[in-house]
């Protein structure tokens, strides 16, 4: 038996029955044609829309392009006068000054200073109302006696950009320079934000990302996504390293004074001595990593700074000692510090002495949003070449990036400025530290190609990866 045609029709009588006519049958088809019609030339609409958006994001990384090798001069300058007066965390006070006046001269108008003390922050908007994307770099130099040879080398004693923020705030004022010539041609806007104290500020003070969110780096108007990179000589230049949620470690600083007793070092039995306390402490506090903590997952135990003893034959009354636990777990972490506290005053006591301790967070694991990744992939892919875009571990290093991560998507990747023909190999937080400026020319592209992409690409909400989705 052949299956019936059906078509429906309302019946106020008998709710909907079954018209088996020629007449329902036409209606039902026409309805349906109609219906058919409709959806493909809404499909159609769409997918024109889809290739139009499209084609002008490539026209403007093109552009992009074109742009960055006209500022490229103007970035490398600027970095070689930012890393000869190099200034610590909280006292950033030059550097503020120097990229505030940069931002004028390029065509940027929308500026707030003083931020968390020298922070700036800027503001581009485009054509039309729509996504907001922060683009953050850190300002602050290390306390470090650069011996690079460099002839722009640090003009201030003891004092280093030996962790390439130089680059990152210059690179960040170059991108800024580009897209302000673009800035009609995309919707949205772009926030720059330049941070001060990423190193982690003096003690008493307040400072970092921390305090910018406090002071409304996020807000007015609000941030939807925040992006930033970091320069790696691992890396070779025109490469870019990135990695799918943790991709540095969770922070914790500690301050510990071993407090004994003072005596003549011919005489210790009758002192209590906080030296050799502080080395059984040292070493005990390794077994954290090689014995509490379960082998597979990365922990790092460092002391940084011991300070005790004024005369070579006095034993002192106190040992200061400054240090770091590094991890990639909230429950290793937690477990980590507890441990740690444990060890350090019952070895202490057990010796004899007391300890002090002091704990400080300086932030958690800096979290690449899953989906802001994906979104992000195709403009990592056009600044540097998808042979160039590689996967790396998780990194022991922190970030206080990591802040903001919690409160919006956030993306950080390290940008390849390794050279070994210039010597640009030594690690960060050395003396010999330097970079293949080069890399700054891939970095300022980077930035603009993020932000154009996001800007041209990004429909509502993306989930934080922390249990909940949007802002915070």
């Amino acid at each position: 038996m052949k299956p019936a045609l059906l078509a429906w029709k309302t019946n106020s009588a008998s709710g909907f029955k079954v018209d088996r006519s020629k007449k329902g049958f036409d209606e039902y088809w026409g309805w349906l044609w109609v219906v058919v019609w409709g959806l493909c030339m809404v499909g159609s609409d769409t997918a024109i829309v889809v290739a139009r958006e499209e084609e002008e994001v490539h026209q403007l990384w093109a552009e992009v392009e074109k742009l960055v090798e006209e500022v490229a001069p103007m970035v490398i300058e600027l970095r070689r006068d930012i890393h000869g007066h190099p200034e610590l965390a909280n006292r950033e006070e030059r550097t503020a000054r120097v990229v505030t006046e940069t931002l004028r001269k390029v065509g940027v108008k929308e500026i707030r200073t003083g931020v968390a003390h020298h922070g700036v922050v800027a503001l581009l908007r485009g054509r039309d109302p729509g996504p907001v994307i922060a683009l953050r770099a850190d300002m602050d130099a290390l306390p470090i006696q650069e011996d690079t040879g460099l002839p722009y080398a640090s003009r201030i004693t003891g004092v280093m950009h030996a962790c390439g923020h130089d680059a990152h705030t210059s690179m960040l004022v170059g991108a800024a320079a580009v897209l302000a010539r673009l800035q009609d041609r995309f919707p949205g806007a772009v926030k720059f934000i330049f941070q001060p104290a990423e190193e982690g500020v003096p003690p008493g003070e307040k400072g970092g990302a921390t305090l910018m969110m406090e002071e409304g780096v996020l807000e007015d108007p609000p941030v939807d996504a925040i992006f930033a990179m970091h320069v790696n000589v691992d890396l070779p230049t025109g490469r870019i390293g990135y990695r799918e949620g943790g991709l540095m470690a969770a922070v914790d600083r500690f301050r510990l004074a071993i407090v004994g007793k003072q005596s003549h070092a011919a005489m210790p039995w009758v002192g209590i001595d906080p030296i050799v306390t502080s080395a059984h402490v040292i070493t005990a506090v390794q077994t954290i990593a090689s014995r509490t903590i379960d082998a597979r997952q990365p922990i790092v135990v460092s002391f940084g700074r011991i300070c005790g003893g004024e005369a070579w034959n006095i034993i002192p009354e106190r040992v200061e000692l400054e240090g770091t636990i590094r991890t990639h777990d909230p429950e290793v972490r937690r477990v980590a510090k507890e441990a740690f506290q444990r060890i350090v005053e019952e070895v202490a006591a057990g010796l004899g002495a007391r300890a002090e301790l002091e704990m400080y967070d300086y932030g958690p694991v800096v979290w690449n949003n899953p989906a802001l990744l994906d979104l992000l992939k195709p403009a990592l892919v056009r600044a540097v070449g998808a042979e160039n875009l590689v996967q790396i571990p998780p990194v022991m290093g922190g970030e206080d990036f990591a802040h903001y991560a919690q409160r919006v998507p956030g993306l950080y990747v390290y940008l390849g400025a390794g050279n070994k023909e210039i010597g640009a190999v030594y690690p960060v937080h050395t003396p010999f530290f330097r970079i293949d400026e080069a890399a700054l020319s891939v970095g300022m592209k980077t930035h603009c190609m993020v932000a154009l992409y996001f800007l041209h690409k990004s429909k509502g909400s993306l989930p934080l990866g922390h249990g909940t989705t949007g802002r915070q």
